[in-house]
């Protein structure tokens, strides 16, 4: 699928326009004019993507005996969404016409950090939060960039940005914060690269979060149980 087939003509051309409106505190209209990123969908409907991603594991992360619960990711409605955004100027955040995601990003990323903790080995529990485990430390994550950013170049760069904070649970103050971004160059600007893109950059941002976790609640820990 290249990007006049996806209606998306975007990066130098200045064909399209996008203007963001609040309609109301839960509804987010996109006003696209002339040959915007959403153009016409297929009577099959859009092609669905599920990036794959790759755990690396990092056999130097600490062995801790403690646990840990995983809340949701936030995220704005416009980022987690069905929809994979793209950004073809940095004034712009539009949507491919034809490709949709089968999870949400911030369910996404919740899945893959979970993937990791629980085959590192390293850590003693882990789960969701809300499965009934007496989690010690609490991850939370805010998703910031979920996108297919041009940023002035012919083919799209997968970006994912995260703040992430360690909450110690028995008495809910920060053991540590961090903000992960990660950057993957699409080999093309066709939706196949694109979301190869975006599985390579879920699975070093998900693996660098778990390892952050971990190496940081076991040095609060140490701290703490002076």
């Amino acid at each position: 699928m290249d990007r006049e087939d996806d209606n998306t003509r975007v990066g130098r051309s200045h064909c399209t326009a996008m203007l963001v409106r609040w309609a109301s505190a839960s509804t987010l209209t996109l006003v696209l004019a002339s040959c915007g990123l959403f153009g016409s969908v297929t009577r099959e409907g859009p092609t669905v993507y599920a990036p794959d991603p790759v755990i690396q594991l990092d056999p130097t992360w600490p062995q801790v005996n403690w646990q840990l619960s995983i809340s949701r990711p936030e995220a704005p409605r416009v980022i987690d969404s069905l929809r994979i955004a793209v950004r073809p100027s940095p004034e712009q955040l539009q949507v491919y016409s034809s490709a949709n995601w089968a999870k949400m990003p911030g369910e996404q990323l919740e899945s893959t950090v979970l993937r990791a903790l629980e085959d590192s080995g390293k850590i003693l529990g882990v789960g969701r939060q809300g499965t009934g485990i007496a989690a010690n430390y609490k991850l939370m994550m805010d998703v910031r960039r979920y996108e297919s950013d041009y940023a002035g170049n012919a083919i799209p760069t997968a970006t994912i940005e995260v703040t992430a904070k360690l909450l110690h649970a028995p008495r809910n103050d920060v053991a540590a914060a961090r903000t992960f971004l990660n950057k993957v160059p699409a080999t093309s600007t066709d939706m196949p690269a694109v979301n190869q893109a975006f599985a390579q950059a879920l699975g070093k941002i998900s693996t660098d979060i778990a390892g952050w976790a971990l190496t940081s609640g076991e040095a609060h820990e140490r701290v703490d149980h002076r």
